[in-house]
């Protein structure tokens, strides 16, 4: 008797782009037709995946921060003392 094995990967990287530490991936998810961005930051260990409606993926991948932040995906930042020169 001989068995097969079927790989079925559902999850496609759609497009990527790597600069000074930071890579980001536009993602899709066949099983679930959804569309998604992975971001890694080398410079804070900074790991951030998050789903995108089809009609933002574009947006979201070319200004993943700005797009996190504007969905509330990203801490707060702690408040500073003002820096004078």
């Amino acid at each position: 008797m001989q068995t097969t094995t079927e790989n079925t990967y559902t999850i496609f990287e759609l497009d990527r782009r790597e600069g000074d530490g930071i890579v980001v991936s536009l993602l899709w998810d066949k099983s679930r037709d959804a569309t998604s961005i992975a971001l890694s930051d080398e410079h804070s260990d900074a790991e951030l995946h998050f789903d995108v409606p089809s009609a933002r993926a574009l947006d979201a991948f070319r200004h993943p921060y700005a797009y996190a932040a504007r969905q509330g995906l990203l801490p707060t930042p702690e408040p500073r003392e003002p820096v004078y020169a």
